[in-house]
């Protein structure tokens, strides 16, 4: 009988201490660290992306994975390390730059062990970001959504909708010289091969993009182009409602400056880069490393038309650009 009981006791205390040692076991729950120069209230349906491209892959905030956010809130003067250089030190398990190349190449600076997920809209190899597309190596790799090699579509479709112009500008944000330069680059080839002149504007601040329309007024500039920044696509209402008051033809590289009142868009969707750059996160997660997972190339593209912005303007779009477009905004 005491051998038994004896027996019962420490079987009793080996199964409550077993718990305990397995809950101390048990892998603490991963952080993601997300970076992003933008503010939270404009960027509510990407964020949405993101954690939808987290749950497909069986990872929910607040369950089985943290998320940490960065947000520079248009801020393009502070340096990586005052945005995420917590992030670094706490070796999160995987850093998302969904909408920053640059931004990225900073963090690579920091740390060249923590898994870093991009979006760019520059080249990746020629950013330095990567080795190869199909072998990025290191502890980089995401997705190059062709935001620069696309501007020479929008020259053409901005130059279809405008045919008797021939002033065209591109505003750029001078901060980032890898999307910048390049930005220039094609689209003063391609309005060349049209025949067109290219007027080029800087901006990195929302005093900054006043002064630029005004210019834009000044040098009666007939059409407009961006190259792909945070800082604009932050400040969108800003800019639509200044292309309206100077009654300035725009494309646009995002969907959301024609959701804003833009008047056309053409590019990758926003979206869908916010979901995929979560994939990789999640597959990160489960063990493959970044070294090992090619970068993506998007192969949709949106040609957004907004009509009522284009009554407003008292531009008439020609059916043939109509039937191009994947979406128009009534």
């Amino acid at each position: 009988m005491t051998m038994r009981r004896r027996g019962f006791i420490t079987l009793l205390g080996g199964a409550a201490a077993w718990p305990i040692a397995a809950r101390a076991q048990q892998p603490a729950t991963p952080i993601v660290g997300y970076v992003n120069r933008g503010s939270p209230e404009t960027s509510v349906d990407l964020v949405a992306a993101f954690r939808k491209g987290l749950s497909e892959m069986g990872y929910i905030e607040g369950q089985n994975v943290a998320i940490e956010f960065r947000w520079g809130r248009g801020d393009s003067n502070r340096s990586m390390e005052e945005l995420a250089g917590d992030l670094v030190r706490r070796r999160v398990a995987v850093i998302a730059v969904p909408n920053g190349g640059p931004d990225a190449l900073g963090l690579k600076a920091l740390t060249n062990t923590i898994p870093i997920v991009f979006s760019t809209a520059a080249d990746p190899v020629q950013a330095g970001l990567v080795a190869s597309f199909s072998r990025p190596g290191g502890n980089v790799t995401g997705i190059a959504w062709q935001g620069i090699e696309t501007q020479g579509k929008q020259v053409g479709l901005l130059h279809e909708l405008l045919p008797r112009a021939r002033r065209f500008a591109v505003l750029v944000n001078p901060r980032f010289g890898t999307i910048a330069e390049p930005t220039i680059k094609n689209v003063k080839s391609a309005a060349s091969a049209l025949g067109l002149e290219v007027e080029v504007l800087a901006a990195s601040t929302s005093r900054d993009i006043d002064v630029a329309f005004t210019t834009l007024a000044e040098k009666q500039v007939e059409g407009l182009l961006f190259s792909p920044s945070n800082i604009f696509g932050d400040r969108r209402v800003q800019i639509t409602t200044l292309a309206t008051y100077y009654r300035t033809p725009v494309i646009y590289y995002s969907r959301v400056f024609t959701e804003a009142g833009g008047l056309m868009s053409y590019g990758a969707s926003d979206i869908d880069q916010h979901r995929l750059v979560a994939i990789y996160v999640s597959r990160i997660l489960k063990g493959e490393k970044p070294a090992d997972l090619p970068v993506i190339q998007p192969t949709k593209f949106e040609f957004i038309i907004n009509l009522q912005t284009a009554r407003t303007l008292r531009i008439t779009v020609p059916p043939t650009l109509l039937a191009l477009t994947t979406e128009v905004i009534e």
